[in-house]
């Protein structure tokens, strides 16, 4: 669990919800219709944007911004220097069973096993690693495409209310219910651009780049134990992926 993810969300979230309560009543921050216009709204525009395919994707990515099982880098780099000392002393194959704590450094192992050669591992690896990086793209797209949605929305209701509101002067009765549609709907738009939809996709970004950073170490790493580098000399170009205090605090 991504404790930075969780704690900003319901934080925020607990934030504008206390200010609500403390300035009176937070029933009156609930309007149906706005809701509706806003958040159904956003749904349906964004799914013009993309395919059906696409959106539903976008779901199971947005967990990875709250839910992320890979593997810390300092770990990799243990494993492979480990995997390297083994393949020098026994060759390839005694790296059969060898348990791993990341799934592609396992798939990059029985490659290495079965005798494919460089390019064939590179080449499988690599499109491993592409796919998973479109993955959270296309999830980041989709969610920043609901941040800049969201407020749209938020206007069209907002209008929405004010047409209501002008056209029913006569009756003071519905004057409330038509300012409470304008003004409510620009709220909930801006708190799901502001408060969910952009942070994701910034976060799904970033998870991103970590992901390739660990995958492509791995695969110079595997790649490397194929070529039959000394442990040493491959724990050092490993360390190179790491932020520099990293690497002093691993050396």
């Amino acid at each position: 669990m991504d404790l930075a993810t969780l704690v900003g969300l319901l934080g925020s979230f607990g934030i504008v919800v206390a200010a609500m309560v403390l300035g009176g009543s937070a029933g009156m921050f609930v309007n149906v219709p706005s809701l509706l216009i806003v958040l159904v709204g956003t749904i349906f525009v964004v799914l013009m944007k993309f395919t059906l395919a696409q959106f539903l994707g976008a779901v199971k990515v947005a967990a990875k911004a709250f839910s992320f099982s890979l593997s810390a880098p300092e770990q990799i780099i243990e494993e492979v220097v480990e995997l390297a000392d083994a393949a020098r002393k026994g060759g390839l194959l005694s790296l059969e069973g060898k348990e791993v704590s990341s799934n592609f450094l396992q798939k990059g192992i029985q490659l290495l096993v079965d005798g494919h050669d460089a390019e064939v591992v590179r080449g499988v690896l690599k499109k491993d690693l592409s796919q998973s990086q479109e993955r959270h793209e296309w999830g980041a797209k989709i969610f920043t495409a609901m941040g800049d949605v969201g407020p749209a929305m938020g206007m069209i209701g907002t209008l929405v209310g004010l047409v209501q509101m002008l056209a029913n002067m006569s009756d003071p009765k519905s004057i409330g219910p038509a300012m409470a549609v304008a003004l409510l709907t620009t709220l909930y738009g801006a708190m799901l651009s502001n408060m969910f939809a952009l942070p994701v996709a910034d976060k799904l970004a970033l998870r991103r780049v970590e992901e390739g950073r660990v995958k492509s170490m791995a695969i110079d790493a595997l790649l490397a134990i194929q070529a039959g580098q000394n442990p040493r000399v491959i724990d050092e170009m490993l360390k190179g992926y790491l932020p520099e205090a990293a690497r002093n605090s691993e050396d």
